[in-house]
Formats: structure tokens, C-alpha cells, sequence
């Protein structure tokens, strides 16, 4: 047994709502409570058990404490230590990797970690109004137009500007999310998301509640003709609506245990997670971060991106797994398109939704679940392994490395 590895217990998400629909009501608190809550019942712990929770929350709005209060929520004692990690997109992943090194260390034997977003709750916010307004417009500054916030330039742009650079061109991208739909629906109507997905119980002003058991912004009829007379958002030369994702709202959890309290509690995992990278560079380069930081945890593993059975980059635009892919592939056709193959292969983020305190976690259990599908057709008994990598924030990336052996 590896001691340096981190078991999977348990793995749920809530489906992802597009932005204004069914779960725009909700507070992150409740949200996230609601999906701990029932990653705790899956796990077959009691919520007492849980030693150390962590939260990923990107636009915490007017809020704080997020993780204390889904840990209230959750209705784990309030006597154990809570935190939330802003890692932008990257947030779930992080806070994964941040629990995870509790474990490691021996100051926790039972965590859990995720996150928690509803983008259609984010406020708008006056800045300059602490101490009063005379003369002049009011400037109401909204959180959702997504840029650098430090230089203002749009992400579209900086994702946009990356793709040109590497000769990634806008049908490329365009074809890229026209794939994220189909291996979506695909996969739905293989029921490759009924472990992976709790239903969420939507109380209504009048009547009984809606309860909502499907991803709201996948959508069936998107072609590569629609998808081509989309103007491109900002002044990118390349993203678009359709190949980028929504503002979003969900939440995501697991919980993780040591190898060796699993054992002495005869839990099964659902994986481990064994090789970690958090990583940094140009805040302009969210599109190439990915593969920064897929190579550190491969690197740390003494894996290479040819032994991943299964690969999934954040489709935060179309840009990143295009980019990323060639740069992990070291821009040979053939080995590019190999691993393309096998990367977000239920759909991605344009598809699914990315509420992005909670995507990073949702590519962990999206790993989870299809590597054990995937060894158990197989019937083989080796190992298999997949990468969870993210871009977010201003040049930063996180990764992971899921293996399932039994």
C-alpha cells in the first residue's frame, strides 16, 4: 500500500444549471450542504466522522465563510475545521489537493473536499460607495464579465490570443465544442452520469417542489453551421458563445480517506488520487497551463501522458484541451490526436456546464467513473490511470492523477 496515495470513498455532483434556470435561487451554502450531505450518506460515514472539510468558491458574491457554513449546512459537527480555497477555476481541484495533502501529512484520516458556485446569484457591486457619491454617474461593477483582474484584459481574449499563437484556428474550436455536445449526449444515454449525479429537490414559490436530475446547457442541437455564425465575445479573435461555456451553477464533493483508515474501515475506494501539481506562469497563458501542469504530477508520478488511459482538461474555452493536447502531444499529428482521443470523452465544460468553484472536482469524479467503467469492460487487471488538469485565475493550474486498480 502506498502511503503517499489518497483513497476516493465517495464522489457526487449536483446536475450543473444554466444561468437564470432551475438552481438561480440557491446560496452556496445550501447548494453545497445539500451535495456534502449525500457524499457523506454515500460514503456510508457519519458525518461526525469528518475531520477537515474544504470548499472551492470562485464568486463568493457578498459572502464569507463559504466552507463554514456548507459544513454547517451538511450537518457535520461544527466543531471540525472548515476552509475555502479561491483558486479561480481552479478552486475544487485545489481544495481536492489541499485535503488530500492533509492526509498525506497524518493530520486528518477522513476529509472532504469540493466546491461550491451559482453564477446567477453573483451581485453587482459599488466600489466607490463607502464614503458617499456627490456628483456623477453611479459605476455598478459586475463580477461576470470575466477578465484579468488586474489588467482587465477578457479571458476570451487571453484564451483567443493563445490559440492563434499555436495555430489553433476557430473551426478547430468550433468542431472542439460541437464534440463536447455529442460525447455528452452520448454518454447520457449510455447512463454514464447516474453515479455521478444527484437529483437536487428545487422548492417552487407555489406548488410542490421541482426536482431537477439533469445538466441544464447541454444542448442537442447545436451543428457546426450554428456554431460558425456565432461572432466571436470581446474582441477575441477566436472564442465565441458556442465555443466557450455558460456562467453556471453547481457543486461538487468527495470524500477522502488514508489507504489505511479505508482498510480499517473496509471501505472499497473508487480510486485513489496519487500525484499531485499546483503550478503558475503568464497570466496571459490559460491556454498552454494545462499541460504545465500535467507534466509536473505525471512528472512526480514517473508517468508519461501515453501510460493516461483517460485524459480531462477543463474546457474553460475550446482554446484549453486544443492547445494543451498539442503541447502534451509535442505537436506531432499523430500523437496529438491520439491523445485528443481520450480527452473529456463525456463531454466537457461547453457542454456540462462550468461553475467554476466546483468544475476542477467534477473532472476528478468524471475520471473516477469512467476508468472503472472502462477496466471493467476491459476485464483487464491492470491499472488504470487518468489526469485531471484546470486553468484558472491569473496563470495558474492544478492537476491530478486518478488510478483505479480494483
Amino acid at each position: 500500500m502506498n502511503h503517499d496515495e489518497v483513497a476516493v470513498i465517495s464522489a457526487v455532483r449536483s446536475p450543473f444549471g444554466k444561468f437564470g434556470g432551475t438552481l438561480k435561487d440557491f446560496t452556496l451554502p445550501q447548494l453545497g450542504g445539500l451535495v456534502f450531505a449525500e457524499a457523506v450518506r454515500r460514503a456510508g460515514i457519519e458525518p461526525s466522522e469528518v475531520e477537515e472539510v474544504a470548499a472551492g468558491v470562485n464568486l463568493p458574491g457578498g459572502d464569507r465563510s463559504i466552507a463554514r457554513q456548507v459544513l454547517i449546512e451538511a450537518g457535520i459537527p461544527t466543531n471540525r475545521v472548515a476552509y475555502t480555497v479561491d483558486r479561480a477555476c481552479c478552486s475544487s481541484l485545489a481544495a481536492v489537493n489541499m485535503a488530500s495533502r492533509s492526509i498525506r501529512l497524518g493530520e486528518a484520516s477522513v476529509a472532504m473536499a469540493g466546491g461550491t458556485e451559482n453564477m446567477s446569484k453573483v451581485p453587482y457591486f459599488l466600489t466607490d460607495f463607502r464614503w458617499g457619491h456627490r456628483l456623477g454617474d453611479v459605476h455598478l461593477k459586475d463580477q461576470l464579465v470575466i477578465a484579468d483582474p488586474m489588467t482587465g484584459k477578457p479571458r476570451a481574449v487571453q484564451a483567443g490570443d493563445e490559440a492563434v499563437e499555436n495555430g489553433v484556428t476557430r473551426e478547430e474550436q468550433d468542431r472542439w465544442a460541437l464534440q463536447s455536445h455529442e460525447r455528452y449526449f452520448k454518454a447520457k444515454a449510455a447512463c454514464h452520469f447516474k453515479d455521478e449525479v444527484m437529483p437536487i429537490s428545487v422548492p417552487q414559490e407555489r406548488g410542490d417542489p421541482v426536482v431537477m436530475t439533469d445538466d441544464e446547457s447541454p444542448r442537442a442541437d447545436v451543428s457546426l453551421e450554428k456554431l460558425a455564425k456565432l461572432p466571436t465575445v470581446y474582441g477575441s479573435p477566436t472564442v465565441t458563445a458556442g465555443n466557450a461555456p455558460g456562467l453556471n451553477t453547481g457543486s461538487s464533493a468527495l470524500v477522502l480517506m488514508s489507504p489505511d483508515e479505508a482498510k480499517r474501515r473496509g471501505k472499497k475506494p473508487l480510486a485513489t488520487l496519487m500525484a499531485w501539481a499546483m503550478v503558475s506562469g503568464h497570466p496571459d497563458k490559460l491556454a498552454s497551463i494545462p499541460a504545465v501542469s500535467a507534466r509536473l504530477s505525471l512528472q512526480k508520478a514517473g508517468l508519461t501522458i501515453d501510460d493516461m488511459d483517460l485524459i480531462e482538461i477543463n474546457e474553460a474555452f475550446a482554446a484549453m484541451p486544443l492547445v494543451s493536447t498539442l503541447l502534451l502531444g509535442d505537436r506531432d499529428p499523430e500523437k496529438v490526436e491520439k491523445i485528443r482521443q481520450k480527452t473529456n470523452v463525456n463531454g466537457g465544460a461547453i457542454a456540462i456546464g462550468h461553475p467554476t468553484g466546483a468544475t476542477g472536482a467534477r473532472l476528478i469524479m468524471a475520471l473516477v467513473y469512467e476508468l472503472r467503467r472502462r477496466r471493467e469492460a476491459s476485464g483487464e487487471a491492470r491499472p488504470f490511470h487518468g489526469i485531471a488538469t484546470i486553468c484558472g485565475g491569473i496563470g495558474e493550474g492544478e492537476s491530478v492523477i486518478v488510478k483505479v486498480d480494483g
